[in-house]
């Protein structure tokens, strides 16, 4: 999986209450570049916001990618 927040549509909908946002803290500067994550990092961060640790990944891709 790739996290991309240019071509996420939730950005300017979400972007607040997305686990992206709360790890890279975008307040520091532009959108983080994107980021290839494995099943385990998705799962990883699964278990963290449905222990209510961390929001939920909000990302929605944009056209057929």
């Amino acid at each position: 999986m790739i996290i991309d927040c240019g071509s996420c549509t939730m950005k300017h909908i979400a972007c607040d209450d997305c686990v992206v946002s709360f790890l890279t803290d975008p307040s520091r500067g532009p959108a983080p570049e994107p980021r290839d994550i494995g099943e385990d990092e998705r799962t990883a961060l699964a278990v963290l916001a449905d222990s209510g640790l961390v929001p939920p990944l909000r990302l929605r891709r944009t056209g057929a990618g």
